[in-house]
């Protein structure tokens, strides 16, 4: 059957590439649909401050007439001249199981970044690290949480066999929450707070508000060096905050100043919403919310969603006091387990922190990198 790749340019096509996976993943019972809402946000230019500073291209494949792939290739000029790259990014690829499809979309994407001279061709990597990263190599019988790619076994081995090869992976872990502190925490709170650090902690989310800006400042400065990170201006922050403020849980978010009122760290967890946004189907409206709002208070699972340390103090003990505070409040919320998100596997400092409490890597991402210049 004839294979067609065609550019999306229309709402129409950009609505079947919303919603392709959907159909892809029907009887995937893992699989997690996106906040529909969010997707018509995050690939409209209009309002995804990202397009200014990226060259982008989506694409559908159609076998047989029948929409039966996606993909979308990024070159994000912003990082590429931050950190002296010339890379192209492939991202948000779904398919059937058809190598021959997935061939044309990669196909595809490796044509159009040689055209825009890209010396290299990686991903799944999208506008930045706070898009869904890297095909899913370890972990499939797991459920999945927000923000994560639920790919299908094939996907990796496809593109093993288009040439790629491992950039890098990330983990991801489960966190048993203990019913009380290891004495080595209870020592360094102790020292801490003799030591001048404030703890800040919530119960109103409007108290938050005069945070945010100093909180992104300190993420521009504390993820400088993580793979794939593009600092935000304030205008991106703002909207960053907009989108997701009102969905948080102010119990589970915690900061600490230092003697002079300085944001020196911090971290941001929520109770799972992955329930509700797969029993919503996606889609907030007309009653998808109540759905999100009722496993919110129903969730067993805290989901780490960021945080941050100055690197000057990264070595005195924030890591526990922030720690300590996050599981008093999800012990005191009956909360069980902890998943800390996608960590690059060599953050050996993070993965240490919870390795200390018995965590376990449950799932393994991984980015894949061919050069397209030869």
């Amino acid at each position: 059957m004839h294979i067609e790749i065609l550019e999306v340019k229309s709402k129409s096509e950009l609505k079947k590439f919303i919603y392709l996976p959907k159909q892809i993943h029907k009887n995937h019972k893992n699989w997690l649909p996106s906040l529909y809402s969010d997707d018509w946000i995050l690939f409209d230019p209009k309002k995804n401050r990202a397009f200014n500073y990226c060259d982008t291209i989506l694409a559908l494949a159609k076998k047989d007439g029948k929409v039966v792939g996606r993909i979308m290739g990024i070159i994000n000029k912003k990082y590429n001249e931050i950190h002296n790259e010339n890379n192209a990014r492939f991202v948000f690829m779904e398919c059937f199981d058809d190598q021959e499809v997935f061939h044309a979309l990669i196909e595809f994407i490796e044509k159009w970044a040689k055209s825009k001279g890209a010396a290299k061709l990686i991903g799944p990597f999208g506008f930045s690290d706070k898009d869904p990263q890297g095909f899913l190599v370890e972990g499939f019988d797991e459920s999945t949480v927000m923000v994560t790619n639920c790919s299908l076994p094939y996907m990796a081995e496809y593109i093993h066999k288009e040439g790629y090869t491992q950039l890098l992976d990330l983990v991801q872990y489960h966190v048993a929450i203990p019913n009380e502190l290891p004495d080595f925490y209870k020592k360094v709170l102790e020292r801490l707070h003799r030591n001048g650090y404030k703890l800040h902690e919530f119960t109103h989310i409007k108290d938050v508000k005069p945070f945010i800006i100093p909180v992104f400042k300190l993420t521009n400065e504390a993820f400088s060096k993580i793979y794939g990170y593009v600092p935000y201006d304030e205008k991106e922050m703002k909207d960053f905050a907009n989108r997701y403020l009102a969905i948080l849980d102010p119990r589970f978010i915690k900061l600490i100043t230092n003697k002079e009122n300085e944001v020196i760290a911090y971290i941001i967890g929520m109770p799972s919403i992955s329930e509700g946004i797969r029993k919503s189907k996606g889609k907030l409206f007309p009653f998808g919310f109540i759905h999100i709002l009722r496993s919110m208070k129903t969730a067993k699972e805290l989901d780490l969603f960021l945080g941050a340390i100055k690197s000057e103090y990264r070595n005195v003990g924030l890591d526990s006091l922030l720690a300590s505070a996050m599981l008093k409040s999800a012990h005191e919320a009956k909360l069980e387990v902890i998943d800390s998100h996608v960590i690059l596997e060599q953050n050996t400092k993070m993965r240490a922190e919870l390795e200390r409490f018995n965590g376990k890597i449950y799932k393994r991402y991984r980015i894949f990198q061919k050069d397209i210049l030869k």
